[in-house]
């Protein structure tokens, strides 16, 4: 199964050549040329998410907005409707209170930040995932930590709940802009938590600021299960006469069951 992370970059038609609206044919391309089976996007603004309705007519594509009106940024998750069953799907807020829309920590940026899940069956193969969708503050390293550990709380709370509901073997998949560097205690906490694996360890940067930012940064993650393993991974550099597919460089995988 191909997974991506894809911050397609918000548009407030901010960015001159680079606007989405510049950007969005060469997206398009990509995205019907790598056919990839779970592509999941960050800051997708609610015009930009029904584009990819009305483009991806193979896809699944489910989100909500992160403001308390449900408006807003979206993590958006799309996966495509001939291989996947969902089984379920929820948002929650990164904050003291996830069920409450708009809600975020106190030591925060005035961005609340959400997580996308969905809980997917493959049709062919009968097997199980699990998958989140997030985007961390980029401002505040206390609430990205916070944001974080709720997570991975989060998900193995999941994970024993599956197990106890008889679902058997369901394997994970967390991916995002996480807004912290690899040596970031936010990032650190993934190694710690014993159950996943950070597929992205290594890569080149992923944040370039349409190529402005060289070095670009590596903030984008793909982080799964022990149960998986990955067979290829790359970023999607693709530039055509200065245009990017966005300020971030989506993340690709490969992946396999062990």
């Amino acid at each position: 199964m191909k997974v991506v992370t894809f911050n397609i970059r918000c548009d407030y038609n901010q960015d001159g050549n680079n606007n989405f609206q510049y950007r969005k044919e060469l997206i398009l391309q990509k995205l019907k040329k790598e056919n990839a089976d779970i592509v999941c996007f960050q800051e997708a603004l609610p015009h930009v998410v029904k584009w990819l309705k009305e483009n991806l007519e193979d896809y699944y594509i489910l989100s909500c907005g992160r403001e308390k009106d449900l408006k807003g940024e979206q993590n958006t998750v799309a996966f495509k409707k001939e291989k996947y069953q969902l089984i379920s799907m929820n948002t929650f807020w990164l904050s003291l209170t996830p069920d409450v829309p708009g809600t975020r920590y106190e030591n925060q940026s005035m961005c609340p930040r959400s997580v996308t899940e969905v809980f997917l069956q493959d049709l062919e193969t009968e097997k199980l995932y699990y998958l989140l969708n997030t985007h961390l503050d980029h401002e505040g390293s206390e609430a990205r930590v916070l944001g974080m550990q709720q997570i991975l709380k989060h998900m193995s709370g999941v994970a024993e709940q599956k197990k106890q509901a008889g679902f058997g073997k369901v394997e994970m998949i967390l991916t995002g802009d996480f807004n912290g560097y690899p040596n970031s205690e936010e990032i650190s906490l993934i190694a710690k938590s014993e159950f996943l694996r950070d597929l992205t360890s290594g890569m080149e940067g992923t944040f370039h600021d349409f190529g402005r930012m060289q070095p670009a940064e590596k903030i984008d993650y793909i982080v799964v299960s022990s149960g998986l393993k990955c067979c290829t991974r790359e970023l999607w550099t693709d530039c055509e006469n200065g245009v990017f597919l966005s300020d971030h460089y989506p993340v690709s995988v490969v992946l396999e069951e062990v």
